[in-house]
């Protein structure tokens, strides 16, 4: 959220950091089903959008950490 701030405003840098506050929101933390429904609907954005080159970067990064949580999860490592 603060690369998009810090480099905004841009093209769908709003609607961008409306999502990411979804993301954040407490709802989206305790249902993680529902937080990686609002990460697809930012990586769209990011892809669909010209985006800088940094908030490309983090959203890529969140992903990923995301994708390693919800595979802890699977695997047990996590409850």
């Amino acid at each position: 959220m603060q690369e998009v701030a810090r480099t905004g405003p841009f093209p769908e840098s709003d609607r961008l950091l409306f999502h990411i506050h979804e993301a954040m929101s407490w709802e989206s933390v305790r249902n993680l089903e529902h937080m990686g429904k609002v990460l697809l609907v930012i990586q769209n954005i990011v892809t669909q959008a010209k985006v800088p080159e940094g908030v490309m970067e983090w959203v890529r990064m969140v992903r990923e950490e995301y994708e390693e949580v919800i595979e802890a999860l699977k695997e047990g490592e996590i409850v």
